[in-house]
This record gives C-alpha cells, sequence and structure tokens, in this order.
C-alpha cells in the first residue's frame, strides 16, 4: 500500500465523519460503505455517551467535527509535504491512549499508519467504542490496512517502538518499563493564557471556550490565567457567562462543589461566580471548575518565565508578542501539524 492509498483513505473517513457534527445526524448516501457503518457509528456515540460521563454528546460529536474537518486530502497533503516517505522500515508501534477527552489517542495513531507502520493500540477504559470502530471503517475502505492494525486490553508483546501517554506518575513507569524500546513518553501539560487588560469580548469569550470545552479536561485546555497587576477580572467574568449551564452537569457540579467547599475550609481566596472559581496560584494544573491565576509585572520576564517552564506548557493563548502563541478560541482546534509535546512523531516515526 503507497502513501497516497493511505491518505485517501484517511480522507474517505474525514467524509464519513462529517455526517456526525451536530446533534441530529444527517446520513449521506453518497459516501462510501455508509450503508454498513452509519447506524453502527451512532451506536458506538450513545454507547461512549453511557460508558463516561464526562463523554457528552455535544463533547464527543464536537471532537468528531474537527476531526472530519481536519482529514481532508488538502489537508493532509499539507501537512505530509515536509516529509520523506521512502524507504520506511516497516514496525509495529504500540500506542498506550490516554481517555481524557474523546479519542484523544487518534492523532498518534493517524501518525502510525500514515508513515506506514502497524500499529498495536491499548486504549484507556474510558474511551473504548469510537477508534476500533473507525478502524474498521478505513479496513473497508482500503482493505490493505487488514493486518496492520491490533487492539489489545493485555499486556503489550511483539512491537518495536513506544507512543505512551499519561500522568507524570504513569510516565515515570512508562520511561523504566519501555527503557529499552525507542519511545516518545507523554506526561501532564496544561494551557495558559497571557491577559493584558485590552482583550475584546469576543476574545474573552473564545478564551471561555478554551477553558470550558470537554469539562477542562484535556491538555489544551487553559487552566492558567497570566494577568497584570492590579487586573480587572469583571470583563472575564461577563464574557465566561455564556457556559453557565455547565454548572447544571452533575459531576461538573459535584466537582465545583468539592473543590470550593476545600477553598473555604482552608480559608483561601477566591473568586467565583456560581460556575467557575479563580485562585491565585503559581502551578499550572487546576482542579475541575477552577482556573488558577498569576500575576506578572515585566513583559520580558513572563517569556523567560514561559520558556523556563515550557516542559509543562501545551498551548499559550494570548493576543500578545508571545513565540507561538495560539488564538483566543482555538485551543481545542489543532490542525493535523500542531503535535502534542511539541514532539514530530511523523519525523520520530519516520526514522525507525
Amino acid at each position: 500500500m503507497d502513501l497516497q492509498q493511505r491518505i485517501n483513505a484517511f480522507a474517505k473517513l474525514g467524509t464519513f465523519l462529517s455526517q456526525f457534527k451536530n446533534q441530529d445526524f444527517k446520513k449521506d448516501d453518497q459516501i462510501e460503505a455508509n450503508d454498513m457503518f452509519f447506524d453502527g457509528f451512532k451506536h458506538q456515540i450513545k454507547i461512549a455517551e453511557e460508558n463516561n460521563g464526562w463523554f457528552t454528546k455535544e463533547n464527543i460529536v464536537y471532537a468528531i467535527e474537527n476531526w472530519s474537518k481536519a482529514l481532508t486530502i488538502s489537508n493532509i497533503n499539507t501537512w505530509l509535504e515536509k516529509y520523506n516517505f521512502n524507504n520506511v522500515n516497516e514496525q509495529t508501534i504500540a500506542i498506550i491512549m490516554a481517555g481524557n477527552i474523546p479519542l484523544v489517542g487518534f492523532h498518534d495513531f493517524i501518525c502510525v499508519l500514515l508513515s506506514g507502520h502497524n500499529v498495536l493500540v491499548k486504549q484507556s477504559s474510558n474511551d473504548k467504542h469510537l477508534l476500533p470502530f473507525i478502524a474498521k471503517y478505513l479496513e473497508t475502505v482500503q482493505p490493505k490496512f487488514k493486518g496492520k492494525i491490533k487492539f489489545t486490553e493485555d499486556k503489550l508483546e511483539e512491537f518495536d517502538t513506544v507512543i505512551a501517554t499519561g500522568s507524570n506518575n504513569t510516565a515515570r513507569y512508562f520511561e523504566y518499563y519501555f527503557k529499552d524500546k525507542p519511545s516518545i513518553i507523554r506526561q501532564n501539560r496544561n494551557s495558559v493564557a497571557v491577559l493584558t487588560g485590552k482583550e475584546s469580548k469576543l476574545e474573552l469569550e473564545g478564551l471561555s471556550d478554551d477553558i470550558f470545552r470537554y469539562y477542562g479536561l484535556g491538555c489544551r485546555n487553559v487552566s492558567k490565567l497570566f494577568v497584570p497587576k492590579d487586573y480587572n477580572f469583571d470583563a472575564f467574568f461577563n464574557a465566561v457567562y455564556k457556559w453557565h449551564p455547565i454548572i447544571h452537569k452533575a459531576k461538573y457540579a459535584n466537582n465545583y462543589d468539592y473543590n470550593k467547599a476545600v477553598y473555604l475550609m482552608s480559608e483561601f481566596d477566591m473568586l467565583e461566580n456560581g460556575f467557575l472559581m479563580l485562585k491565585e496560584d503559581k502551578s499550572y494544573a487546576s482542579p475541575i471548575a477552577t482556573v488558577f491565576y498569576e500575576h506578572y509585572e515585566n513583559t520580558k520576564q513572563l517569556k523567560e518565565k514561559l520558556v523556563a517552564d515550557s516542559d509543562n506548557i501545551q498551548c499559550i493563548v494570548t493576543n500578545g508578542d508571545i513565540e507561538n502563541k495560539i488564538g483566543f478560541g482555538e485551543t481545542q482546534n489543532p490542525q493535523l501539524w500542531d503535535y502534542a509535546d511539541n514532539i514530530d512523531t511523523v519525523e520520530f516515526l519516520l526514522k525507525r
């Protein structure tokens, strides 16, 4: 199977996924293999929602829609044009996936298959329904993928290279356990926003999406704000109010109530609006329903801090003059060439 055949298969998958971009799915009879897969994928979305309280239909569909937009012939060609796919030494790449947001390990899966390798997937129990079905669709529209995609719930065996994602604690375990294998080991990262006080209402509303999408569980969710001294949070709270219905989701509300009680009992100072708490804290990883903030006085010093702490940071959202910044509202819409931890996964795989 050549590269173009692989690209065509993923573009067909993108077209298939495009049917699931709102709450009322609309079947397109012109899409290849649709009679076999449309109703089945609807069912898998339902099962995924029932299996994980954080995976609402809205969040699942949001993830699927983003992938449908990304997986076009044009996007994939733009992404891959800088790489040399000649003389790939075909290997089996094991992927240990996280389960914090829907299809969170899908990008690694795509990278492995487009690079010409075989993939052995160990999924999180929190997100185990969507990807196997997607794999079956790929095998149907491109039968040469059969035998190249395997899933396991057992101990990983017979693989050459590993890509593993987990917490800081599990990362240490992965590093020890896979010390004799080429690997990419990912651990905790968080995203931050640098505010100047001059943001528009539209930008701050975009920031609220960066904070609340997927309940803040993703590494691309903003969990920390850097704000000028004497920053007034009124405009921020007004802009994020559009997300206030989130407090009616039981799992989110339980976390909000618990963390608020902890802060009050510990007599921590905080700001809150009934569904979000702001707490001054130097840490990057904030609990659910909480965003940390830290004051800065000197932009130059802040830039130096962000560089020094880059291993802890996934995205930086700002309209200021900061390298590798992302626009407000864009953290959960990564391009195919936006790599987790800034590690070029395709380049890594092509060197195996």
